[in-house]
């Protein structure tokens, strides 16, 4: 089993900063990608950063220049420094891992999600 523990969401005013972090854990072998998605209310879920591994990361272009995505590999975390905040950035944010776990199957997993709201 692999579990995605999300922490860090909350409620920060326009311009402000929040960190949120993804723990995976669970009979993990290799963890190949790890990237943060979010839902906005009324909103399909849309991709904001991406890790590979040995890769460049990737972002949305909304977020550019103002999120940071990084990780830990020998604590499968991945974080997301998250500045400048709009209101628009506001939504449900979820982490997702590919994971090959120690039976050698390979899996996306998601977190249970964290809210982020970002007051005007």
């Amino acid at each position: 089993q692999v579990r995605l523990v999300e922490s860090g969401g909350g409620l920060v005013q326009a311009g402000g900063s929040l960190r949120l972090s993804c723990a995976a854990s669970g009979s993990i072998f290799i963890t190949n990608h790890m990237a943060w998605y979010r839902q906005a209310p009324g909103e399909q879920r849309e991709l904001v950063a991406l890790s590979t591994s040995g890769g460049s990361p990737n972002y949305a272009d909304s977020v550019k220049g103002r999120f940071t995505i990084s990780r830990d590999n020998a604590k499968n975390t991945v974080y997301l420094q998250m500045n400048s905040l709009k209101p628009e950035d506001t939504g449900v944010y979820y982490c997702n891992a590919r994971i090959i776990t120690r039976s050698m199957n390979t899996g996306d997993y998601w977190g249970q999600g964290t809210q982020v709201t970002v007051s005007s």
